[in-house]
């Protein structure tokens, strides 16, 4: 039952469907965001995956980059899949020249990562702050945390050895999980699995804050 804060999840591009219904599933009021006056509506927001440097030129287009950056320097909680952690880190390699970040997460990624080393790949995860065992990770065309801030936490890395025996190569030992404060992000989508532990992490980071 949707009981607790207001979390947006931005629709401009990606899994927002998959989204809202992970954060009802976890007690939040869930509503897409696609203006300005959404934003300073919601209590945190969810940042899905898609493709990072289209979803920042739509960010200019509509006017959000500025309001959103504002919110998430003031401590919103913000939650980043993917693309959404692509967003939030501070600087990006393998991205265009004029792409857009919002800030929140004093990391170094890797456009793609995955995409050019390893593919699409499938992982179980053990992921700090999440009980009950691995998390079973998929990993689309993914970045990975080349450099992590001394306030950034590590909460997920990649396995040496896949849960399938496969090798992940050059992804082995890389962060694909962080939290710093109240931004949360993941390399992979959590939202496309249909487990909601990672949703039920941020949903909890949201009702502290508030």
């Amino acid at each position: 039952m949707e009981s607790g804060p207001t979390v947006g999840v931005l629709a401009l591009q990606g899994d927002v469907r998959e989204h809202l219904a992970a954060l009802r599933a976890s007690g939040m009021r869930a509503v897409p965001v696609r203006r300005a006056s959404e934003i300073e509506a919601v209590d945190g927001l969810v940042i899905p995956g898609g493709e990072s440097t289209t979803m920042s030129r739509l960010l200019g287009v509509f006017d959000l980059l500025e309001p959103l950056r504002a919110r998430i320097a003031d401590g919103m909680p913000a939650y980043g899949s993917c693309a959404g952690m692509i967003l939030l880190a501070s600087e990006v390699l393998d991205g265009r020249p004029d792409q857009q970040q919002l800030g929140g997460l004093d990391v170094v990624v890797r456009r793609n990562a995955f995409g050019r080393q390893v593919d699409s790949f499938e992982s179980d995860l053990d992921v700090v702050g999440v009980e009950g065992g691995p998390v079973r990770a998929v990993f689309i065309r993914a970045p990975w945390v080349e450099k992590a801030g001394a306030d950034v936490e590590v909460l997920a890395s990649v396995p040496s050895v896949g849960s399938e025996g496969q090798d992940p190569g050059a992804a082995a030992g890389r962060a694909v999980a962080v939290r710093q404060g109240n931004v949360v992000a993941t390399a992979f989508h959590p939202e496309l699995t249909g487990d909601g532990r990672v949703h039920a992490l941020f949903a909890e980071i949201v009702r502290r804050a508030g």
